[in-house]
């Protein structure tokens, strides 16, 4: 019996993606990490800094869906904040437990639950987008705007790529 192999699995990777020199500096899974954790870093002191410690770089896709839009069942704030249904609920425990948002039963279906900020969560947008730009500002210095759009291009693209694994 033999078994098809996907015409991804069967592709050997180009030297641009080995790390089989074992150079960190030029291993493409190295660098995304510590750009990553360097990046997390140094938003997590700014909400410190900034006096909104309860604010963490984990809860950012939630809070940003949030909003844009509040109320969102919770279904539909995993897909918009790009997080899987198991790792939501332990996410929205640690969130609610900081204040930042609450789950409402929704009067149409009680078996649904939606997901609303509390004044916390409303009042923490501002200084927390700010602290959210000026780290993003000093990551990109000196990258010319044309260069940030295609690293989001292409950050997009290696998403989707994942998603399809």
């Amino acid at each position: 019996m033999g078994s098809k192999v996907s015409s991804k699995t069967a592709r050997k990777p180009s030297a641009a993606l080995s790390c089989a020199d074992l150079d960190v500096e030029d291993c493409p899974y190295y660098l995304i990490t510590r750009v990553s954790l360097a990046t997390t870093a140094a938003m997590k002191r700014g909400f410190i800094e900034a006096g909104i410690e309860s604010i963490r770089p984990a809860y950012l896709g939630v809070l940003m869906s949030l909003w844009r839009e509040d109320g969102l069942k919770v279904i539909d704030l995993g897909r918009r904040a790009g997080l899987e249904p198991s790792t939501m609920t332990g996410l929205l425990d640690r969130m609610e437990r900081d204040g930042l948002l609450e789950r409402r039963t929704d009067p149409a279906d009680r078996r649904v639950l939606k997901i609303f900020l509390t004044k916390k969560g409303l009042e923490a947008r501002d200084p927390a987008v700010a602290i959210v730009d000026r780290t993003l500002n000093g990551v990109f210095a000196g990258v010319e705007p044309g260069e940030i759009e295609t690293v989001k291009a292409l950050m997009r693209r290696v998403l989707i790529n994942l998603r399809e694994e």
